[in-house]
């Protein structure tokens, strides 16, 4: 567990966010003419919005074999432990009724 008191760790963590929220902003301006913030309510009330973070979170895997071929391994569990949360927030998306 010394891997979270590095500082890469948390550099991984704020990668993720990073990226998955680009991918997500680029998915939303290319799939809806609307602005991104009524895309979001609209994707949210269809219940949709966890299937949108899900893909847009496939752009942390290349990331990730990148981070472990380079023995990364602390940037490497930042982006876990960011999936990790993102996985528990899509969860709640989905079972939100």
């Amino acid at each position: 567990m010394d891997f979270i008191k590095n500082k890469k760790f948390y550099f991984g963590i704020i990668s993720g966010i990073l990226w998955t929220s680009f991918v997500l902003i680029i998915f939303l301006l290319i799939l809806s003419d609307d602005p991104i913030e009524f895309t979001l309510q609209y994707s949210y009330k269809n219940n949709k919005l966890g299937g949108l973070i899900a893909l847009s979170s496939l752009i942390n895997l290349p990331i990730f074999f990148i981070a472990i071929k380079r023995n990364k391994i602390s940037f490497a569990s930042g982006l876990v432990a960011f999936l990790i949360l993102l996985v528990l927030i899509i969860a709640f998306l989905k079972l939100s009724i």
